[in-house]
């Protein structure tokens, strides 16, 4: 009986004291971490753009299977980044810097994961004390149609795919620095071409035809996650602001990034 006591203690000691011991290798995690200045953080702040909500045309009939059917969709109103998020951003705000790609700190971070993304936001929202996230697939192309200021082109700004974004014929084998081509009706850079980009949505090849039409979040469930716009090696028909693409959230390459949107309290 004495001995079944003192395992018993044991047992109960470890219960009690390997979550403390968790907890603080997290936190000491934490603290190797560099420091972030509220500079730095507001510098990520001051680059949202706010897009009101509103009506727009999702998908297209002429497009591939799962961008039809083209349907109405109605979002509420969000603040999304300027840009994607830059090397210099990711390395500041994580320690370090995976892109394929280096030496350009204001090239969009590249080998990233849609888990790797969620890290990031979750680190971002703990230094800030904001709410950051990624943007659903509706949202991501509300904003790069122009939202209320669409004029309708095929790519985001422009019908010519030149002035707005870098693909596989002038990208030169690489990404460029954000910003170099022409924003969308909104002010928005480098929604097409230059780095596909992360929506929070699962994938569904048919979901479309469910025609949700209100802040549509996507399935339950998919195959993949959801990346938009195309990139520096894609063929501009892949960069049109109705094209999606699939892929697993753990998959990473020198072409994957992502943008942050923010939403009011």
């Amino acid at each position: 009986m004495a001995l079944f006591r003192l395992l018993f203690t044991v047992v109960a000691l470890c219960v009690t004291v390997l979550p403390g011991v968790a907890q603080k290798k997290k936190k000491d995690r934490d603290i190797n971490l560099p420091p972030v200045s509220k500079e730095f953080l507001d510098s990520i702040q001051n680059n949202m753009v706010w897009v009101t909500g509103g009506r727009f045309i999702m998908g297209s009939d002429g497009g591939e299977m799962d961008e039809k059917p083209a349907h109405e969709v109605v979002v509420d109103g969000f603040a999304i980044s300027k840009f994607p998020v830059t090397q210099r951003q990711w390395t500041v705000i994580m320690g370090s810097n995976p892109s394929e790609f280096t030496g350009c700190d204001q090239c969009p971070i590249d080998r990233v994961s849609w888990n790797d993304a969620q890290k990031f936001i979750d680190r971002l929202n703990k230094l800030s004390g904001k709410y950051y996230g990624l943007p659903t697939e509706a949202e991501w192309e509300f904003a790069a149609k122009g939202g209320l200021n669409s004029k309708g082109y095929r790519y985001s700004g422009s019908d010519d795919i030149d002035q707005v974004g870098w693909y596989a014929f002038n990208s030169n084998r690489r990404p460029h620095e954000v910003g170099e081509k022409m924003p969308n009706e909104l002010g928005l850079y480098d929604m097409t071409g230059n780095m596909w980009e992360w929506c929070q949505d699962w994938y569904e090849k048919f979901y479309y035809e469910l025609n949700e039409k209100y802040s549509p979040v996507g399935p339950s469930f998919g195959s993949g996650r959801v990346r938009r716009g195309g990139s520096w090696f894609t063929q501009a028909i892949n960069c049109r602001t109705s094209t999606r693409n699939n892929v697993k959230q753990d998959y990473k390459d020198d072409s994957g990034t992502f943008r942050l949107v923010q939403y009011p309290n």
